[in-house]
């Protein structure tokens, strides 16, 4: 008779948990807000530094490979399987970022002198970055860094006078989307930061 009760208390406790779980997708499905996709962006540009001045510059777009021409917000787990990226299913970029970058790295460089794009037919310097890296890293379960790495070429009278590969890493305030957006905006506005103190001691005028 004990045993005939014991089952009968365990499969009710069973049935209990998988009523408990159906509901708790149900409720998933009944609220959008669960299941609303996420969008982020660099956030608010940080406050120009006194660095000086320059002549003007054609900041081409950036450009970036066919794994980060996307919006998506990838991670890595470099605890796990550092070869392996992945992204977030309900978190993106309000649109790739290279294009992120490259309003970040205008706008910076715009307080100090003149910014042109590559259409604006006008002799100036020519800034060309290519973007490698821009992930949110897990060093851990709980632990995550955003990564930034990006390629600059400065042409000058239509010679190559510069280039340098620039590294930014920024600690996560938590180990998801929202703190990996966070870190990488982070990251990128120290990468622009390196970029342009870069700029500061090329010479970007034409050698005659």
């Amino acid at each position: 008779m004990s045993c005939s009760i014991n089952r009968l208390f365990t499969s009710r406790a069973a049935l209990a948990a998988v009523l408990l779980a159906l509901g708790a997708l149900a409720g998933c499905a009944g609220n959008p807000a669960a299941l609303a996709d996420i969008r982020y962006d660099l956030g608010p540009a940080p406050l120009p530094s006194s660095t000086g001045t320059m002549p003007a510059i054609k900041v081409l777009d950036v450009t970036a490979p066919a794994n980060l021409n996307t919006d998506k917000l990838v991670y890595r787990l470099d605890y796990s399987d550092s070869q392996q990226t992945a992204a977030y299913a309900n978190s993106h970029w309000t649109m790739p970022p290279a294009q992120l970058l490259t309003q970040r790295l205008r706008n910076a460089l715009s307080s100090r002198g003149a910014v042109l794009t590559g259409s604006d037919g006008v002799s100036a310097p020519v800034l060309k970055v290519d973007l490698d890296v821009f992930e949110q890293d897990f060093d851990g379960e709980s632990e995550s860094h955003g990564s930034v790495t990006a390629r600059t070429t400065l042409i000058v009278g239509g010679k190559v006078v510069g280039q340098r590969t620039f590294m930014s890493r920024a600690p996560s305030s938590s180990a998801d989307a929202a703190g990996g957006a966070r870190a990488l905006a982070a990251a990128s506005d120290d990468l622009v930061a390196q970029i342009s103190a870069w700029l500061g001691v090329q010479a970007l005028v034409a050698q005659q």
